[in-house]
Parts: C-alpha cells; sequence; structure tokens
C-alpha cells in the first residue's frame, strides 16, 4: 500500500510539472543550445585541420616552384652578363700598341696593325696591349672557360688558348710565366701569367698579344671590349652570310670571264720574272742567313699571316 502511494505521488508531481507553462519552452533551448555547441565545435575542429593540412604543402610548394624559377632565371643571366673584359687587371694602365689588321679600317690602323719581322710585314690577328710604364703585369682571363693548350712557342713566347661557349677562343701569347694547366678551369678575372717578351713582337716590349677567335676564325676584340659573347656571334653570323653570297656570285664572274677570247699576242712579259720576284728568290724561306725563324700558320702562331 505504501508502494502505492509513493507511486501515485511521484506520478502527480510530474503531472504538475508538465503542466507548467516555462517547461516546453526551456527543453526546446536547451537542445537548441547542445546543437549548436556541437556543429560550432565541429567547424571549428574540420577548419584547424584542413589548415594544418593545406597550410604546410602549400607552402612547401611554393618554395619549390620559387625555388626552381629563380634557379632557371639566374643561370642564363649570369651566362649572357659576361662580357668580353681587357686581360689585364689594370685597364686604366693599359694601352693597345698593335691593332688587330681590318681590311675595312682606315689606313692609319692599318699600318698600326703590321708586325715587321725579319725584313717582312705580318698582318695581326690580334691585339698587342703592354703598360704605360713598360713594366710587366698580370694576364688574366677575358671570359670563363677551359684552358685547352698551353706551350712555348720560339717566336711568340708562352701561348695560352682558352676555349669558351659556342665556338669561341681566346689566346694569350708572349707570356713570360704561364700559372694555369692545360684541361684546367679558369673564371673571368683569374690570373694565367705574367707579360713578356717574344721574337716576333720585338718592338711592343713587353706586352701580351691577345686574340679572340669565333670557330677558328680571328675577330678584331677592340670591337667587342664590354660586349657579351652574343655580339661576337652576331658579328661572324654575318660574316658567313656575307661570304656565303660571295662564293654564289663568283661562279657567275668566272663564267663571264671563260667567255673572253683570249688574246693571240705573245705575252712576253710573262716569260720574264719581275723584280720583286727576283728578291724574293735571293731570301731564303726559312729564316734569315742568321737563321731566325717565320711565322709557322700551322703553329699556334697562326697568330699572323704574312702580308699579301
Amino acid at each position: 500500500m505504501k508502494e502505492e502511494g509513493k507511486k501515485s505521488v511521484t506520478k502527480l508531481k510530474f503531472k504538475r510539472l508538465m503542466r507548467k507553462k516555462w517547461l516546453y519552452p526551456a527543453l526546446y533551448l536547451s537542445v537548441a543550445a547542445l546543437v549548436l555547441v556541437g556543429v560550432f565545435w565541429y567547424q571549428q575542429g574540420s577548419s584547424d585541420l584542413e589548415d594544418q593540412i593545406a597550410e604546410q604543402p602549400e607552402s612547401e610548394v611554393q618554395d619549390e616552384f620559387l625555388t626552381a624559377d629563380n634557379e632557371k632565371e639566374t643561370a642564363p643571366v649570369m651566362e649572357h652578363q659576361e662580357n668580353l673584359q681587357m686581360p689585364v687587371a689594370d685597364e686604366k694602365a693599359a694601352s693597345i700598341v698593335t691593332k688587330f689588321y681590318d681590311y675595312d679600317a682606315s689606313e692609319q690602323d692599318q699600318e698600326s696593325a703590321l708586325v715587321l719581322y725579319n725584313n717582312k710585314y705580318y698582318q695581326s690577328e690580334g691585339v698587342d696591349i703592354t703598360r704605360e710604364d713598360g713594366e710587366a703585369f698580370e694576364v688574366t682571363a677575358a671570359l670563363s672557360g677551359t684552358v685547352t693548350e698551353v706551350k712555348e712557342d720560339p717566336l711568340y713566347g708562352n701561348v695560352i688558348e682558352i676555349t669558351h661557349d659556342e665556338d669561341v677562343t681566346t689566346v694569350y701569347a708572349s707570356l713570360e710565366d704561364v700559372e694555369v694547366l692545360a684541361g684546367s678551369d679558369v673564371s673571368q678575372g683569374d690570373v694565367l701569367g705574367a707579360a713578356g717578351k717574344n721574337s716576333f713582337g720585338q718592338a711592343s716590349g713587353v706586352h701580351v698579344h691577345f686574340e679572340v677567335r669565333s670557330d677558328g676564325q680571328p675577330v678584331n676584340p677592340e670591337d667587342f671590349f664590354g660586349q657579351p659573347m652574343s655580339k661576337i656571334l652576331e658579328k661572324a653570323e654575318d660574316k658567313a652570310s656575307v661570304d656565303k653570297a660571295q662564293e654564289e656570285e663568283a661562279p657567275l664572274d668566272d663564267a663571264g670571264e671563260s667567255e673572253e677570247v683570249p688574246s693571240e699576242e705573245p705575252q712576253e712579259d710573262a716569260e720574264q720574272p719581275s723584280e720583286e720576284e727576283e728578291l724574293n728568290t735571293d731570301e731564303d724561306p726559312a729564316g734569315s742567313e742568321d737563321g731566325e725563324q717565320t711565322p709557322d700558320e700551322d703553329s699556334a702562331s697562326s697568330i699572323s699571316n704574312t702580308q699579301a
């Protein structure tokens, strides 16, 4: 009986509670608050997780792309920024005493590009550089490259040849001392040796004979001091195109000349040697009477050719 009375009292209290007007709104608000807290917590956790996953890989990828782009941009710029320099440590104290022989140059420049040796004139294929005070000086690499030849020449002294990109080579002759070996890599401005004297360019005194060659053909170094290597290649291409055009025109000229009727008159002058030829036959082609050597076009001293 007592238990049944307790149950009836509990039911009565519950019914009274359910009749309260504020009960249902309070329940709704509590449930809504719990749902909102759960949604907010879930969104916040997802956002933090996405940030942690997305931010780190994105920064790493960006760094990789930026690094790769910088490497691609930097490498070509370094190659094209290297301009041809005079092969001396102090350009202000240097002067050119023998010029490059250019057929298009003025008569005065052509005269200063002739080298007198053994009573003959030779066309200079480079420039002779000295100090104004006549003292010895350090010879440096005009461009970065690889030393392909180091040798001692009886006429030109010690000779160094450096090969660069695009079949461009530089030659340094009349060196007293050599500080590099064949096969070694050098950077622009590295010391190659010291300027000295040689038998061929005695008139220049202590000097370095400097040449620039593109695909084996000499070009005037003075035209390209301070200029990038691309300028040397452009001029070489222009010269090649001009030479090709001249070769194409040559057969036409030869055909026109072949149509000319030869003269039937005997050419007595052709049978008699001129005074010039008589003088040349008296000279020893191997050198003078004292046994001096003449420039050999097949040696590194194809640095000069006999004037025509």
